[in-house]
Formats: C-alpha cells, sequence, structure tokens
C-alpha cells in the first residue's frame, strides 16, 4: 500500500474511535502531527491506535503508566493534549 493510502485510512481509524473524546483525541492528534511523521512514526500509530481507547486516553491524561513500547516523543506530544478544539 503507498503512503497516501495508507495515511488515509489511519486518519479515518484515528477519527472514527467509537466516542467523541478518543475520536477528538486521537483524530485530532493525527491531524496536527502527522504530517511531520517519519515511516517509524507512522509504523508506532499504526500499533498505538489497535490499543483500547480508554488506555490510550488515561495514557494521554496521565492517569495510567504507558507501556515502554509507546514512550517517546509521540507519547510525550499527545500528553500535551494541545490539538484538542475547546468546545464552545
Amino acid at each position: 500500500m503507498d503512503a497516501e493510502t495508507r495515511l488515509k485510512r489511519l486518519r479515518f481509524r484515528a477519527w472514527h474511535r467509537g466516542t467523541r473524546e478518543a475520536d477528538m483525541l486521537v483524530g485530532g492528534f493525527f491531524d496536527t502531527y502527522s504530517e511531520s511523521w517519519t515511516k517509524e512514526d507512522v509504523d508506532l500509530f499504526e500499533v498505538l491506535i489497535e490499543e483500547a481507547d480508554v488506555d490510550i486516553l488515561a495514557w494521554a491524561m496521565d492517569m495510567a503508566d504507558v507501556p515502554e513500547r509507546y514512550q517517546g516523543p509521540m507519547m510525550t506530544a499527545m500528553k500535551k493534549l494541545d490539538y484538542i478544539p475547546v468546545a464552545r
């Protein structure tokens, strides 16, 4: 699969998690950061989004320890939560 198709599929999966909160967190993160990702980053994100939404949300909100395999720059950026629009 070519890189463009892969990113389109990942974007769809990022925005269709099953809960609005997870959609906003994972989808917003993807939209904000994916353009600067390396192939390795895309590989990591693809594995990460297979995790349960409750786990991803807990890791991003620092409510649970992040597994070693996800520790690093991507999770650090995800924990900033600055990519989620504020509802008004």
